[in-house]
């Protein structure tokens, strides 16, 4: 943790003294300090069952969530009787580990709001292909998660002051969109669980909750009925996660499930490499103002550490982001937008209610219709850029660092979703300077909580290789874990110590 004092930026002003109290779902039961791959290897040991987990995973979210407020819809008698069904013998890496959807993909039998009042609440009556795919690893799903309308925003606040508050300090961000996901994995409530990712939706809550967040190689996992049909498939699913281990074992278990064939297989990914990498490194990004200080001695600490390792790390690296890249994915952002208003109650059923949209979705929508005229030309280049994405990575580079967000983890109300959305969407563009780039070139990368604030809370560093090289990026990912392990004391640390955190009990906190 740095000890130098920074004078607080506008996202981070001080607020009320309880902003800072920390929330820890952990106690003495099933689930204990384990990771997802810990509680499946219980479970298959037999020294707890799975009924256990999933029970044990329903109170510690009954015992958080009222301060988080990061679940929309419980699954909880679906999830006891999944537990008490669970197959003998099933080869299924994380059979009986209770987990959770982001409430943005189809689940049979559950509503999805997307966030927005302007969905209908009535369940779906199939499962989407990605839903399937993470069933087929074994989870028990017992909940969905909270996240912003349609996913739009990089924080998970709602209007009328609905937000979910992050478990590190419960006056800021859980980041966004898969805020609520990150929440309840971050707090302990759960040892893994659901995101996607349009724009850094997995990446940004990561780096907020201080977890491990990979956004795969575009085609890597499949997709929603919700997202196939759009005209760049920005959006990939994922999960979110406090160790290493669990992401690599999910990639790996997905793509048993339904290989890629257009893209070179990962297999399971068990410690670090033993090649020794090139590393370029960027400090600010060239779509978003300057990097915060706290943000910087981030990924210069990163960077010194990958050194010690026995890497390299060049710092004169540029990566070649297009000069109209920024604009085109501002349209294409919009674009969505649009379309999801004005054409609702075909995307989402008839009961689908425009007079109940946000003003991010509304602002969207509007900045799209002024300008309609630009939409071909920048769908065009955002398809060219995933193209020519090998030839926009910096050349003699392995892999490359960047912070993962602009800044550090901004204040509730920083981004709320009441605000007017000239301001919300200033303030948006400002904080997500490095994410969404891979979404338009459908590269691979990974957030991972490698940097602490001045006062402890999590900072994300991103790593980011070309097309189909998760491998080279879970491997270093294993080795920097080991070096220097990503979850101090904290909330549902893997290792807590005693005084390092509070917990709380219920409401009461």
């Amino acid at each position: 943790m740095s000890t130098t004092t920074h004078t607080p930026a506008p996202y981070d002003q001080p607020r009320e003294e309880h902003d800072s109290r920390r929330v820890s779902a952990v106690t003495d039961d099933a689930l204990g300090t384990l990771d997802a791959t810990g509680v499946a290897a219980a479970i298959r040991a037999g020294s707890i069952s799975a009924t256990e987990a999933v029970e044990a995973a329903i109170a510690r979210i009954a015992a958080v969530n009222p301060v988080l407020g990061a679940t929309t819809v419980d699954d909880h008698e679906r999830a006891r009787s999944r537990a008490s069904h669970l197959p003998a013998g099933t080869s299924a890496p994380f059979a009986g580990v209770p987990s959770a959807f982001k409430d943005n993909v189809t689940v049979a039998g559950l509503p999805m709001r997307m966030g927005s009042d302007a969905l209908p609440a009535g369940p779906n009556e199939v499962d989407g292909a990605f839903v399937r795919q993470y069933l087929s690893t074994g989870v028990i799903p017992v909940a969905t998660t909270t996240c912003p309308p349609f996913g739009w925003t990089a924080t998970t606040e709602r209007p009328q002051g609905r937000v979910t508050r992050n478990p590190w300090a419960t006056g800021y961000s859980s980041g966004g969109s898969s805020g609520g996901s990150a929440a309840l994995v971050a707090s302990g409530a759960l040892p893994i669980a659901h995101g996607n990712d349009g724009g850094g939706s997995i990446r940004i809550p990561a780096a907020a909750c201080g977890l491990v967040g990979l956004k795969a190689t575009r085609g890597r996992l499949l997709g929603d009925p919700t997202t196939d049909k759009t005209p760049i498939a920005i959006v990939v699913n994922g999960v979110l996660t406090r160790t290493v281990r669990d992401t690599a074992a999910f990639l790996a278990a997905a793509e048993r499930f339904q290989p890629s064939g257009k893209l070179p297989p990962v297999g399971l990914v068990e410690g670090p490499g033993a090649r020794r990498l090139r590393i370029g490194m960027m400090l600010d990004s060239p779509l978003a103002p300057a990097t915060d200080s706290q943000t910087r001695e981030a990924v210069e600490g990163a960077a010194r550490l990958l050194e010690s390792l026995g890497h390299t790390v060049d710092d004169s690296v540029q990566i070649a982001v297009p000069a109209f890249f920024k604009t085109d994915f501002e349209d294409y952002w919009g674009l969505l937008a649009m379309a999801s208003a004005a054409q609702g109650k075909s995307l989402f059923g008839q009961d689908f209610d425009a007079s109940q949209l946000d003003n991010v979705t509304l602002g969207l929508a509007a900045r799209a219709k002024r300008r309609l005229h630009r939409i071909p030309l920048c769908v065009a280049r955002l398809a060219a850029t995933g193209i020519a994405s090998e030839r926009l990575f910096p050349a003699g580079t392995d892999l490359v660092l960047t912070p993962t967000l602009t800044h550090t983890t901004p204040r509730i109300g920083y981004l709320s979703a009441d605000l007017d959305f000239e301001t919300h969407f200033e303030r948006l563009t400002g904080y997500v300077g490095f994410t969404p780039l891979h979404n338009a070139n459908g590269q691979p990368s990974i957030s991972l909580p490698l940097g602490r604030t001045d006062d402890g809370r999590p900072i994300g560093v991103m790593l980011s290789a070309r097309k189909g090289q998760e491998r080279l990026l879970l491997e270093l990912a294993f080795e920097l874990e080991a070096a220097a392990p990503l979850r101090g004391p904290g909330p549902g640390a893997l290792a807590p110590q005693d005084g390092a955190f509070a917990r709380i009990d219920g409401a009461a906190a």
